[in-house]
């Protein structure tokens, strides 16, 4: 079935609302956003709709799909599990009744000295999965959690507060990491991510992949018939992003990484559909059934991360940009390119820059994200501002012949956003500014200049792109295009295609930056190498060499 077909099978309550108030209307009209909330399925003012399941009942292991942390704060952490029995069954192996999950989070790994202890409960209509947000625990310190149901414990996951906002922190040292198509490379990057001594780590978008998975997963070439067909197809409705985010927890690897670090995550675009801009889809279909998939996606997303609750979405809407304080060290200002973005230019992809790209009106944040990340910069006491986004910020040629295209889904294809960006943060007095960023399936390294155009421009900041966990098979060291990037692009100061990650080692002297590599990533058990290491001092920002 092809996915414009697939639109039909929406809950028939959502389409009727979509039609009759139209894209305008639709888009702003209370009544079509709680609709779309999927509100008629919600338990109403915190009054449970559905019986409560005995737990006891529950006959097979419930933690399949593993536990999470994320958006730490100072005292406070958010822990998350979701129930599935059967994790790859639209049901996930459960009725539709509400089960009571205890919860628990130690000081020690072997919960000797409990800290925190409470009851939460999994509610169907959110396919049962459990967002706990623990207050009153020491600032700026590791944590252990855990979860029961009846007779099952789930695994032990390990997390940690931030500091206090005014607390003069020495160091912190984060994982970066995007792009996971499970049908193209396994997830060992995670493994080696999970036994990293890491703090956090930041997943900068293209959690999934909406593409239809085969029954022997892809390149993972596993036994015909190991996964069920309900992945064979493209995600579309809320039950397909629902088993899509099963399928892809359920990895091993990628649990692993989960329950050592905290998460802090945002969105690209595959986790709803490739490309999309605001409420413009790929394909040819009406606004209204888009913004159907796209309440389906948020929902899904929602359920399936570490997310508190002003990040609850409001049927096609959610405000994923938020803003994270790491003490006086790092403040994060977590963008969202994708939700509020104008159409990209030329009909997306790769060409020349031209009055319809560099339209001063056109943005790739909305007018309200890019005054709240200025704002804020005015406001920031901290030593390094650290922006976690998605697309590639820092200009890039793919020839050394002038005029050279640029991606117009990149910031390129957004000049003047980025100028008022750049802008925004020479007036607030940034000095120490690192953008990171995912989507491209390669690592970079960049100086951002304050002016693209002139290579003697002053750098103003850096950038890390980390490579993708997965997508795009095993990559090389040096892709075809590696010499001409180099050359046409003189303030990139590192370009490698394999698999891995990058880690970020904040000081108050200086910044380091790691970049990890698998040799390959389609067969497990691939060893980790760091393929470059950078230096970007404080009050004097550009990547050096270590």
């Amino acid at each position: 079935m092809t996915p414009a077909a697939r639109q039909s099978q929406h809950t028939p309550e959502l389409r009727a609302v979509a039609r009759h108030l139209g894209r305008r209307r639709f888009l702003t009209v209370t009544g079509a956003a709680a609709a779309l909330a999927f509100a008629v399925n919600l338990p109403a003012g915190g009054v449970a709709s559905a019986a409560e399941l005995d737990a006891a009942q529950i006959a097979d292991d419930p933690f399949t799909l593993g536990v999470a942390s994320g958006d730490p704060q100072p005292g406070s952490v958010l822990l998350w599990t979701r129930l599935a029995p059967a994790p790859l069954q639209p049901d996930s192996g459960l009725p539709a009744a509400r089960v009571t999950v205890q919860w628990e989070v130690a000081r020690d790994e072997n919960f000797r000295r409990i800290a925190r202890r409470g009851a939460v409960t999994a509610h169907p209509e959110f396919h049962h999965t459990v967002h706990v947000a623990v207050d009153g625990l020491d600032e700026g310190r590791v944590y252990y959690y855990r979860f029961r149901v009846g007779r099952w414990v789930s695994p032990t996951g390990r997390t940690r507060t931030a500091p206090g906002l005014g607390s003069k922190v020495s160091a912190l040292t984060f994982g970066v990491v995007s792009c996971q198509r499970y049908d193209q490379a396994y997830f060992t990057a995670y493994r080696h991510l999970a036994e990293d001594d890491v703090d956090l780590v930041f997943h900068l978008g293209d959690y999934l992949y909406e593409y239809p998975v085969s029954s022997v997963g892809g390149a993972r070439a596993y036994p015909a018939g190991t996964l069920p067909d309900l992945l064979n197809r493209e995600t579309v409705t809320l039950e397909d992003y629902r088993l899509r985010y099963a399928l892809y927890k359920s990895d091993a690897d990628l649990a692993a990484a989960h329950a050592a670090h905290p998460f802090i995550v945002t969105w690209d675009d595959h986790e709803t559909e490739n490309n999309y801009a605001d409420d413009i889809p790929e394909n040819s279909v009406p606004p209204e059934e888009f913004l159907i998939r796209r309440a389906a996606a948020y929902r899904a997303y929602w359920e399936n991360m570490p997310l508190r609750r002003p990040q609850l979405p409001d049927g096609p809407d959610l405000q994923l940009y938020r803003r994270l304080h790491w003490g006086r060290l790092a403040q994060f200002d977590v963008l969202d390119t994708r939700q509020y973005r104008s159409n990209q230019a030329y009909g997306d992809g790769w060409q020349l820059p031209g009055p319809e790209s560099e339209d001063p009106a056109r943005t790739l944040t909305g007018d309200a994200q890019e005054k709240w990340l200025i704002d804020g910069w005015h406001r920031s006491r901290a030593l390094w501002n650290v922006v976690p986004q998605q697309v590639t910020f820092s200009r890039r040629h793919n020839t050394t012949t002038p005029p050279s295209p640029v991606s117009m889904d990149s910031w390129d294809g957004y000049p003047a956003s980025r100028e008022r960006v750049l802008a925004g943060a020479e007036a607030a007095g940034i000095e120490n500014l690192m953008v990171l960023t995912g989507d491209v399936h390669v690592g970079y390294g960049f100086d951002i200049k304050r002016d693209f155009a002139d290579p003697d421009s002053p750098t103003v900041g850096t950038e890390i792109v980390a490579t993708s966990i997965a997508s795009g098979g095993n990559g090389s060291e040096k892709p075809a295009n590696w010499a001409t990037y180099m050359a046409a692009n003189p303030h990139m100061k590192f370009y490698n295609g394999q698999r891995g990650y990058a880690t970020v080692a904040l000081g108050r002297e200086s910044a380091r930056a790691d970049f990890k590599t698998l040799a390959y990533a389609t067969t497990p058990g691939a060893p980790v190498t760091t393929a470059a290491s950078f230096v970007t001092e404080a009050g004097a920002p550009g990547l050096k060499p270590v």
